[in-house]
């Protein structure tokens, strides 16, 4: 029998973000194009755990079946932790499942991309028209660095929360020099004031701006676009050195029952793996690209040595301390918990206007600070010399994101049942690099080898030490502020005055700091290492930059030593964005589509 997976032109291992935006924008530009996208998730057309964006942090439960939970090794900087980071396990990827949050890197980033990497064409010039492509910015008329005609929509999002007005009042009042941006994410200006957060949700239909449902679902008509779900890439198949297909099988974490047979599909033209940051490295390092170490430890032949796979697991680290509610706060925990009084509450607004605490992702309000002299004695002596090399001389570079987000973010099921709020912070560049590696060439299911090295500079603790001790300040001035909830907090000396309290009242928004005792500092390092983690911002384990140097791509995705074969994700990535990196994904989304097309010879991408 006829292999039904063969005779594609283009295969997509991987069918997150990235895949999902490229076969999209080649199938509407050349329909008879034959495409296959391999996704180890699930679908998600029309689940409202999806589309509606107030169920973001469902996904992030222990059954979550679209998220897939990458288990870090016990690490000696968090006290012999693991460290638990979450990637997106469905059609679509992050698009699908992240927390909306709209997040755009400064102009430096992309510009350190180009010179500092040797990437021609990726710095910010050349980047903006791909930043612009897919957005329909739904806020602000005419703003040079916002699109107005892509396909993914930005706005407010269907609710203004309390908590973040709380936020920025205090703002105005406790550190009244920085000021309020009307866009804290215009590129080349708006770091360092407070803002409206942006959210990736269409303000007319209150929807999720993901990707499927823009860029794939659409093109469901067309038989030659071909989305398979619920299956595990393995390997790249090569005939010499070029990539003439793949091997696959059904994921038996989410198709328990089914047969693992090694299936294949062969392309004719280009394979592109497009696995993200903590699946990419995996599937070229089970098909022979890698350290040469790392596949002869894992009992994989070595097709071609290119030790940067893996090499350079890059994130942001940071924390999500819970602080009880006022009772009159717009929270989504009754949304996450289910509680079918909220669902129904807010539901039909949702479905008739698009509006409501269904079209809201709780986070109103944020800053990315860049600290001034005085919150740089603050910060400590661990972070100048980090401060000089990298901040000094990049004046738009943030060090320090901090914002509310009117909900829990953890398991629900492990505290009372009331409404909770975050002041959440994360480190913007974090100097700490990880690897993740395979420890199985034929187990796809095999634990990786993953040390996403989480704390392990002390540049990083100064940061988030400073990070807990001004959002501390800012939230029990809020109104909404009831106290904290002290397990998850740093453990303070009784008698200290940083002391948490279960049930509190908010303090004037003019009295004095609390006055942080080295102890206090012990504690809050101590609760980083029980809790800090990822703000799922993985990226860096297939770099863009010379193969001499570490790359595992070059400017055109082109995997290093290979033909046919290239890499689209967030994995190319050679440093980190300050931003989320959902506005970065699809910048590279859009890039990666423009260089394919025009290899193979396609107009209108």
């Amino acid at each position: 029998m006829a292999n039904p997976f063969d005779g594609y032109d283009i295969i997509f291992a991987g069918g997150g973000t990235t895949a999902c935006l490229v076969a999209g924008r080649l199938i509407t530009a050349e329909p008879a194009l034959k495409i296959l996208i391999i996704e180890s998730g699930p679908r998600t057309l029309e689940d409202n755990a999806h589309v509606q964006p107030a169920r973001f942090a469902t996904h992030l439960q222990p059954t979550s079946r679209t998220i897939n939970f990458m288990v870090g090794k016990p690490s000696v900087a968090l006290d012999g932790r693991t460290s638990v980071v979450p990637t997106g396990q469905c059609l679509g990827g992050g698009s699908s499942v992240n927390f909306t949050m709209y997040t755009r890197p400064v102009a430096s980033d992309y510009d350190e991309w180009e010179l500092k990497y040797s990437n021609p064409g990726w710095g910010f010039k050349d980047m903006l028209p791909f930043i612009k492509k897919v957005e329909n910015y739904q806020i602000q008329p005419d703003q040079d660095t916002h699109g107005y005609t892509g396909p993914l929509s930005v706005s407010m999002g269907g609710l203004t929360g309390n908590v973040g007005s709380d936020f920025l009042e205090v703002a105005t009042k406790y550190d009244p020099g920085r000021g309020l941006t009307e866009d804290p994410n215009a590129i080349t200006s708006g770091i360092n004031k407070y803002g409206r957060w942006q959210k990736w949700i269409n303000s007319r239909t209150g929807r999720r701006s993901d990707v499927p449902h823009n860029f794939i679902y659409p093109h469901a008509y067309n038989k030659n676009l071909v989305v398979n779900t619920e299956h595990v890439v393995k390997r790249v198949i090569f005939e010499g050195k070029r990539a003439v297909g793949i091997e696959f099988l059904a994921n038996a974490k989410l198709q328990p029952g089914a047969s693992q047979k090694i299936l294949t599909a062969r392309a004719k033209r280009l394979v592109v793996v497009s696995g993200g940051s903590c699946g990419t490295p995996l599937i070229l390092e089970r098909s022979g690209i890698g350290g040469k170490e790392v596949l002869r430890a894992a009992g994989v032949d070595l097709l071609v040595d290119l030790p940067g796979v893996g090499a350079t697991y890059q994130d942001h680290t940071g924390a999500f301390p819970p602080f009880h509610a006022s009772e009159d706060s717009e929270t989504l925990d009754g949304i996450v918990r289910g509680k079918p009084d909220e669902i129904d509450r807010w539901t039909p607004q949702w479905l008739m206007e698009g509006s409501g605490a269904m079209a809201w992702n709780g986070l109103d309000a944020g800053i990315k600070m860049r600290p001034n002299t005085e919150e740089l004695n603050a910060i400590g002596p661990e972070f100048m010399t980090r401060w000089n090399d990298y901040f000094a001389n990049a004046p738009d570079k943030p060090v320090l994101y901090f914002g509310t987000l009117a909900v829990l973010v953890g398991d629900t099921s492990l505290v009372p049942d009331r409404k909770y709020f975050t002041v959440s912070y994360f480190a913007e560049y974090p100097a700490s690099i990880g690897s993740l590696h395979i420890t199985s060439g034929d187990d796809v299911y095999a634990t990786p080898d993953f040390d996403p090295s989480f704390l392990t500079k002390p540049e990083d603790i100064a940061v988030l030490r400073y990070g807990y001790k001004v959002t501390r300040e800012f939230a029990r001035r809020m109104k909404c502020y009831r106290g904290e909830y002290k397990s998850w907090h740093p453990q303070f000396p009784n008698d200290s005055e940083a002391a948490c309290h279960e049930q509190a009242t908010p303090v004037p928004v003019d009295s004095r700091n609390i006055r942080w005792t080295a102890k206090d500092d012990e504690a809050i390092d101590q609760y980083h290492r029980a809790f800090a983690n990822t703000c799922w911002h993985s990226l860096g384990t297939c770099p863009m930059k010379p193969r001499e140097k570490g790359g595992v791509v070059d400017t055109r995705l082109n995997v290093y030593g290979v033909e046919g074969l290239k890499v689209a994700d967030l994995s190319i990535a050679p440093s980190n964005v300050s931003a989320n990196t959902y506005s970065t994904t699809l910048a590279i989304a859009e890039k990666a589509a423009a260089i394919i097309a025009e290899e193979l010879g396609i107009q209108g991408v």
